[in-house]
C-alpha cells in the first residue's frame, strides 16, 4: 500500500489525513495547469483511448487532435471519485455543452473520434498515428515560423477572454497590445508581407527571449 493510500485508510488524525490529501491533490492540478500557462502552445494527438488523466491533460492543451480509433473517456466516477485534475473544470469550456460533459462525467461512457470532433473538444480526425503526427508537425511548424510575440500574445489573451467578460477581454487587450505593438516583429511582418516574404531570420531570433 503506497503512502497515499495509507493516509487515506488509516487512522490518522482527520485534520492531517485532510491536509496531505489538499497538498496532494493540488500539486497534481498545478502538474496539469502547467500546460496551460505554458507560453508556447501545446498540440495534443491522440491515438487509442484518452482516459481519466489523459482527459485532464488534453483539455488544458491549445490544439487536439486524434485518430479515428480513438476514444475519452472520463473514468473516475467508475472508480468512486469525482475527476479532480482539471477535466470537470475545463471540459465544459473546451466543447460548450454543459449537457453532454454532464453525461460523460456521469456515467463514464466512452466518446468516440467522430462525437469528440462533432462536439469540439478535438479539431481534427486523421485516419491513422503517423499520419495524425504528420499533420501535428506540420501544424506545430507553421506555428514556430510566426512570430513569437504574436502567437505568444494570443494564446495568453485567448486565456484571459475564456475566464472574463468580453468588456474585461477588451480592456486587458488594450493595456497589452500598448505594449506588444512597439515590437519590432511588428514592422518586420508588415514589411515582409508587402514583400510576400517570412522573415523568420527575426522572429527565430526571439524564440529563446519569450
Amino acid at each position: 500500500m503506497g503512502p497515499l493510500m495509507e493516509t487515506v485508510l488509516g487512522n490518522g488524525d482527520v485534520a492531517r489525513k485532510f491536509r496531505t490529501l489538499q497538498q496532494f491533490i493540488k500539486s497534481y492540478q498545478l502538474s496539469f495547469t502547467s500546460v496551460e500557462q505554458c507560453n508556447k502552445p501545446v498540440i495534443a494527438a491522440v491515438h487509442g483511448g484518452c482516459i481519466g488523466g489523459g482527459v485532464d491533460l488534453i483539455t488544458a492543451a491549445d490544439i487536439r487532435f486524434c485518430t479515428q480509433d480513438a476514444f475519452f473517456q472520463i473514468k473516475e466516477v467508475d472508480i468512486g471519485l469525482a475527476a479532480d485534475v482539471g477535466t470537470l473544470q475545463r471540459l465544459p469550456k473546451v466543447i460548450g455543452s454543459d449537457s453532454l460533459v454532464r453525461e460523460l462525467a456521469y456515467t463514464a461512457r466512452k466518446m468516440f473520434a467522430d462525437e469528440a470532433a462533432q462536439a469540439g473538444l478535438v479539431s481534427r480526425v486523421l485516419s491513422d498515428k503517423e499520419i495524425m503526427l504528420k499533420v501535428a508537425l506540420e501544424i506545430a511548424s507553421a506555428i514556430a515560423d510566426k512570430s513569437p510575440v504574436a502567437v505568444q500574445g494570443s494564446k495568453h489573451n485567448l486565456n484571459y477572454a475564456r475566464d472574463h467578460s468580453i468588456e474585461e477581454g477588451l480592456n486587458y487587450m488594450v493595456i497589452w497590445n500598448a505594449a506588444m505593438l512597439q515590437s519590432e516583429d511588428l514592422r518586420v511582418a508588415a514589411m515582409a508581407s508587402m514583400d510576400r516574404k517570412v522573415p523568420l531570420h527575426l522572429f527565430q531570433s526571439f524564440k529563446g527571449l519569450l
